[in-house]
């Protein structure tokens, strides 16, 4: 027996050792294995005292037949050839992701409908992608993968059918959208059908959002218009080295532009986590990637008309952490890491962040409080300061608009100096996507509720879930510094004519270098010892669960995007 794809093997988790022939999956979907052997459904066609005429044999017959062809996709040699690049196949991929034995299929028989340049004698049943629904960890998902061994996974018509229909479904009956991507793209042979096709789940993707949660793993190629689906929704993971996203292949840029670039270069998982934040996570493999995605949708609500999952979880709600009291260095001027405060105050190992290697200078991701999923927004002093930028700006406004529209409360750590300064941040409109974020929070209504760890100085300061946004509870550690600006920068201008302005600093320093000035004025709820942080923010969120703001009644609002 042969290992399937020796990268996958060799990055993946334990369970890859399941693994052991290129014909055998970890487990049967539903009831069937993909193996030449054509293993038929364990179920019995008729009642056990009635006789079986010829007839209902031979139509049972080709049933079966039928739907074994279905579970082999593009056959044997192409499921071999997507094992030996390290990849699952569709089907494979489905069966890891849901629990066990719990997935239903949708249009297993479904052929396409295309007879130009003899597309009428090369039909594969499934028609290059699967559908259905099942469940994770219980919770009802819908799902659809995308198998490149059939057509290379190019969508049809009645491929994007497929998947429009269990997008709707999935509206109805309120349960995440999870679409597993391998396709090269649109069926040349179908023309504008195909793009049709595509233009119809775009639709739907808008129509879902906000409705329910959706969710993209890319783990394949993903070019032309096809991406624009993934963008739509809500989150888009990659798996390194096998998947890429870009509107224009390497060698139409070569064309166009003279310039040369790889395809991972241009689309890879590291150019879009860390360059133009189009995707939120990476991972080595695919058996990494969907067990983190599982891992991921365990936090989800299942619709905007759920509550947050609440999950056993033996850390006390009471529990204070003494290492609080120091986290935040005396000297004003040194970085501390942000993620480290994060994880003392949530439930212990629950915070999984988001898209850790864009935007830096901003952390988000979600985490637990007393077994309830919260979100996280919070500056990073370990990088610029924590000031905020173009994208630290976008990163943070979109994670919020998420975050309200599927009733997860906000969560917000603040130390931020400010808005970066520079003409390529005004030039490049930090002021319009600075906004964006102002947007966010000010227009969110799930309960919120914000931490001043250290700095928050000027407009940023408003930007970061303010008071004066709405907020439910708007707390300061002892170390805050809420100001206009820094010290020095306040002193140059009030004391511009004084030539020693040591003492001027220190004045400036004993009056606004500290959070009272802003309690004294309401804009801050309280003062908190950071040790009792963790019991403080559970029992307000206990407190905020019945929370009821509603927006005026508008059309929508008119987002600076």
């Amino acid at each position: 027996m042969t290992r399937v794809g020796l990268r996958t093997l060799s990055r993946g988790s334990a369970a890859v050792s399941a693994w052991v022939s290129p014909a055998r999956p970890i487990r049967p979907v539903g009831k069937f294995l993909a193996t030449e052997e054509y293993s038929l459904r364990s179920y019995a066609t008729t009642a056990p005292h009635q006789p079986v005429t010829s007839k209902e044999t031979a139509v049972l017959q080709r049933i079966d037949a039928k739907r074994a062809e279905a579970f082999l996709g593009g056959g044997q040699k192409r499921i071999d050839t997507q094992h030996g690049k390290g990849k699952l196949t569709a089907r494979e991929r489905i069966d890891l992701l849901l629990d066990t034995d719990s997935f239903r299929e949708y249009d297993a028989f479904v052929e396409h409908q295309c007879y130009d340049f003899d597309m009428n004698k090369q039909k594969i049943t499934g028609d290059g992608v699967v559908t259905g629904y099942g469940t994770i960890n219980g919770r009802l998902v819908y799902v659809f993968s995308q198998d490149f061994t059939a057509f290379g996974g190019s969508l049809s018509k009645t491929h994007a059918q497929k998947i429009c229909k269990i997008m709707d479904q999935a509206m109805l009956v309120g349960a995440p959208v999870i679409g597993l991507n391998d396709s090269g793209g649109a069926r040349i042979q179908e023309g504008v059908d195909s793009l049709g096709g595509y233009a119809d789940i775009f639709q739907k993707n808008v129509l879902a959002s906000g409705v329910v949660p959706q969710i993209s793993l890319i783990m394949g190629p993903c070019a032309g218009g096809a991406v624009y689906s993934p963008a739509l929704t809500d989150f888009t993971f990659m798996v390194r080295d096998t998947s890429y996203l870009f509107v224009t292949g390497p060698d139409v840029v070569k064309a166009v532009t003279n310039e040369e670039v790889t395809q991972e270069e241009l689309g890879g998982a590291k150019a879009h986590t860390t360059k133009s934040g189009v995707a939120h996570l990476a991972f080595d493999n695919d058996v990494e990637a969907l067990l983190k995605l599982r891992e991921f949708v365990d936090f989800l609500p299942l619709s905007s008309q759920n509550e947050v999952p609440k999950r056993r979880t033996d850390d006390p709600s009471e529990r204070a952490d003494a290492a609080l009291d120091t986290i935040v260095p005396v000297d004003s001027t040194k970085a501390y890491d942000i993620k480290k405060v994060i994880s003392r105050i949530v439930d212990t190992n629950t915070f999984f962040e988001i898209m850790p290697d864009f935007a830096k200078n901003m952390v988000i991701g979600f985490a637990r409080l007393d077994g309830r999923t919260v979100s996280i927004v919070a500056n990073q002093p370990l990088v610029s300061s924590g000031v905020l930028d173009i994208n630290a700006s976008i990163k943070a406004a979109r994670w919020v608009r998420f975050c309200d529209a599927f009733n997860i409360p906000l969560l917000t750590f603040v130390d931020v100096p400010g808005f970066l300064p520079g003409t390529s941040q005004e030039h490049g409109g930090i002021i319009r996507n600075g906004a964006k974020l102002l947007y966010a929070f000010a227009e969110a209504t799930v309960p919120k509720i914000t931490v001043i760890t250290r700095k928050a100085y000027g407009g940023a300061y408003d930007v970061m879930s303010s008071k004066h946004l709405r907020g439910d509870l708007n707390y300061s550690w002892p170390t805050g510094e809420i100001a206009v600006m820094g010290a020095k920068g306040a002193v140059e201008i009030i004391f511009r004519n004084v030539k020693d302005k040591t003492q001027a600093e220190a004045d400036y320093v004993a009056k606004f270098a500290n959070p009272l000035p802003a309690a004294q004025r309401g804009f801050l709820d309280d003062i908190i010892v950071p040790s009792t942080t963790r019991s403080r923010i559970i029992r307000d969120l206990k407190m905020l669960k019945t929370k009821t703001l509603r927006n005026p009644a508008k059309k929508h609002g008119n987002i600076p995007l």
